[in-house]
């Protein structure tokens, strides 16, 4: 086993590149995973990954010494760790691992979520999250979203991205006005409360950016304009919020039909 200590080592600096740079993670095909779910997600779908990282302390016993027991490993002095800014709580453990390929063309007769310029890697892993849990099989992601396959979107997705087709760089309007189902926009103007719209068959859910919402091209492509009624003193709520209440408003008219 290889203890690295040195910013300088090459392999460190990979590290660092594959951290920081999406353009790197584009060039190599590949991406950094933090912590052992993500580890284990990644393996019960995908191949093993190509190298596990730990850090020097979390050699000392727990959940990542027994996972990694009898594994080759690449050590990391647990200042290294820190310094790669992975995540804001590194769990000690993280592994390189090829990006998935790319699926084929959406499916226009599915459900979908359409995210329309969400920038936040926080918000982009747990919107991810929360299609996959409501039974989502397709997200697609416009241009200016943040990278699907980001080590924060990764950590905040807890493995969705792995049973997800992802599509990035979508042209949202192109599908919209190609689905065989309603496309439905969270918005407040000329819209109906989620609580009293009427749908069937399959739904694309467009959610868009923090703060100007979804674009008035896909406005108004949209068959659905939906509120989310509020009786509190808040004017909206997060993008991930909003999203969920209307996910599993879905899939308890689905559990009830």
């Amino acid at each position: 086993m290889k203890l690295i200590q040195s910013r300088d080592n090459a392999f460190f600096k990979q590290l660092k590149r594959l951290a920081e740079s999406g353009r790197e993670r584009r060039k190599s095909g590949r991406t950094l995973l933090d912590g052992v779910h993500l580890v284990e997600a990644y393996e019960a779908v995908h191949a093993p990954v190509e190298t596990l990282v730990v850090a020097e302390s979390a050699l000392a016993g727990g959940e990542i010494a027994a996972f990694v027991a009898g594994r080759e490993l690449v050590m990391l002095a647990d200042v290294l760790m820190r310094d790669l800014g992975l995540v804001d709580t590194p769990s000690g453990l993280l592994a390189v691992a090829a990006i998935p390929a790319a699926p084929g063309l959406p499916d226009s007769g599915a459900d979908a979520v359409l995210l329309d310029g969400v920038q936040d890697p926080g918000n982009v892993g747990t919107l991810l999250r929360t299609a996959a849990a409501a039974g989502i099989r397709q997200v697609l992601l416009s241009p200016g979203c943040a990278a699907a396959w980001s080590p924060k979107v990764l950590r905040a997705g807890q493995g969705a991205h792995f049973i997800l087709a992802i599509h990035e760089e979508a042209d949202l309007a192109a599908f919209i006005s190609g689905y065989r189902g309603v496309a439905a926009v969270t918005c407040l103007e000329q819209s109906t409360s989620l609580y009293e719209a009427c749908w069937e068959g399959p739904l694309a859910w467009v959610f868009g950016a923090e703060g100007q919402g979804v674009r008035r091209e896909l406005l108004d492509l949209a068959g659905l304009r939906i509120r989310i009624p509020m009786p509190g003193a808040v004017e909206s709520l997060n993008v991930a919020a909003a999203a969920a209440v209307c996910l599993f408003e879905a899939v308890r008219r689905k559990l009830k039909a």
